[in-house]
């Protein structure tokens, strides 16, 4: 490996080693790491919301790594260099706002009503069907983020191999890693793991945007370049009908889709009380959202060092893009700013890649699964969980290897299925009382049909087809719910679900 690096990059032998032994170094205590925390694991909470027992600096730190994944460092940065901010409207600020809004809206209802999943809100207000429902759409979405996840951690290990490992290979290989940690300790593993990476991320990636920033001129020069660029602007005199639908859609399509997340739910509602759960994923939020613009920064600083880079734009395979940094890491920068910077990009995917991994997990198992088997024991359903966990880790390294889209695309198209089949009945569930069960079932078919008839008929209209969907599921949320009800009503109001859970409390 060391060779193949030496030959194909600026690097001594010397630096092949200690680079690569680094990684490995790295890859082996993450996994220490998390195999540690496995032994906190007694039971299906502690697994799935370890416990809910997560002090505010934990807490903290797992909502950050919610989002601060692969497609962060790599792709929405490379997006930007290549589009500027008109190309990002979902990540960073659609998914600064989804967690926004899940904190002030959602947080304190999700905690006081004693849910193990998000899938178990459904249950409570609507009834098992649609439970099982929306827990299937929302398992689906997570191929694509889980991928994005995926594909990262082997486009790493592709390049620091200077391409002597195939880049599918990589990605089975990394894929395969992060299973075997996650699968023993759950939300555990997921909050130790998260706490120690997100340290790495902020020094790593910091100490890297001050050099690179420096070698580019300045961080003054570098901005007036994107600003000449016109890089900075969301809207410009160009700017017709069709790209303010684009931007909407992007926009939303995150803010709203990403609300019915396992993986946000559970990391929110992981703290030990719900004061912390709100206070703690508002926190994360606005760490992220500021320092999602580090990596922003850094690509753009590449792109200003070496305007060759631009040239990766034109690939046909979207995922080449996004070897802009590690091209310029690897290629000019000293030893020590790489291991910072592969400490730090291996810390946010891995800190990504087992959420995304537990989160469909927990909610195929306990909402779909669980239903049909209600005298599982605990036990049992621990050991299904892990199963279930294998199995989509399978199914997603299958999505990546067969992918050709950016980790940017790919987490844009997850959310596209949650905006139309759980957005809505998540917000009419909690905050109107005559939403019903008929109404959750017609806002569900409705919002999938539109959705997937727009995208095979009317995929380049103008209003996109993800939003035409989310149009659907509104009015089928108000047709079924204020038309004469024909199905039977499935579930409870909140405040009667709430009593409930505080009256089995005491």
């Amino acid at each position: 490996m060391s060779l193949c690096i030496k030959s194909r990059l600026n690097l001594s032998c010397l630096e092949c080693t200690v680079l690569v032994t680094f990684v490995v170094l790295y890859l082996a205590l993450t996994v220490g790491i998390g195999l540690y925390a496995a032994r906190k694991v007694h039971n299906a909470k502690d697994y799935l919301v370890a416990g809910r027992s997560l002090p505010l600096y934990m807490n903290v730190a797992t909502v950050f790594a919610t989002w601060f994944g692969a497609e962060t460092v790599l792709a929405v940065s490379a997006t930007f260099a290549m589009s500027g901010l008109s190309g990002i409207p979902g990540d960073p600020f659609g998914a600064s706002a989804a967690l926004f809004l899940a904190a002030l809206l959602f947080a304190r209802l999700f905690y006081r009503l004693n849910l193990l999943t998000i899938g178990d809100f459904y249950k409570k207000r609507y009834g098992k069907g649609v439970e099982v429902l929306t827990s299937l759409a929302i398992t689906l979405s997570y191929l694509g983020w889980t991928s994005a996840q995926m594909t990262a951690l082997g486009l790493v290990i592709h390049v620091l191999s200077g391409g002597a490992i195939e880049l599918n290979h990589a990605i089975l290989g990394g894929g395969l890693l992060v299973m075997v940690y996650t699968m023993f300790g759950g939300m555990w593993s997921v909050a130790f793991t998260d706490l120690f990476q997100t340290v790495v991320i902020i020094i790593g990636l910091s100490l890297v945007a001050f050099l690179v920033g420096q070698m580019a001129g300045g961080v003054g020069p570098v901005i007036d370049h994107a600003v000449a660029a016109g890089k900075l602007q969301f809207f410009t005199a160009d700017t017709d009908g069709a790209a303010l639908w684009a931007l909407a859609a992007g926009f939303l399509t995150v803010a709203f889709g990403s609300v019915p997340q396992q993986d946000v739910f559970q990391r929110m509602t992981s703290a030990k009380d719900e004061k912390t759960a709100v206070r703690g994923t508002v926190i994360g939020a606005s760490v992220y959202l500021m320092f999602a613009a580090v990596p922003i920064f850094i690509a753009y600083s590449a792109l200003v060092m070496d305007p060759n880079l631009s040239e990766l734009f034109g690939s046909e395979d979207g995922r080449v893009v996004q070897r802009i940094l590690p091209d310029l890491i690897l290629n000019k920068m000293p030893l020590w700013a790489q291991i910072m910077f592969f400490g730090a990009l291996l810390s946010a995917i891995l800190s990504t890649a087992s959420g995304t991994l537990l989160a469909p997990t927990a909610t195929f198992t306990e909402n779909v699964i669980k239903p049909f088997a209600p005298r599982m024991g605990d036990r049992q359903f621990l050991l299904m969980l892990r199963v279930v966990l294998v199995t989509f880790t399978l199914g997603a390294l299958l999505f990546a290897l067969n992918s050709r889209s950016t980790m940017y695309e790919m987490v844009q198209n997850a959310y596209k299925v949650t905006l139309v089949a759980a957005f809505v009945p998540l917000v009419a569930g909690a905050f109107w009382k005559r939403a019903s069960t008929q109404g959750a079932f017609v806002s569900i078919l409705f919002g999938l049909l539109f959705w997937i008839g727009a995208e095979m008929t009317a995929a380049e209209a103008l209003v996109p087809p993800q939003l035409v969907g989310f149009a659907a599921s509104v009015l089928g949320m108000l047709i079924g719910s204020l038309a004469p009800q024909l199905v039977k009503a499935g579930g409870h109001s909140i405040e009667d679900a709430i009593a409930a859970e505080a009256g089995r409390k005491h």
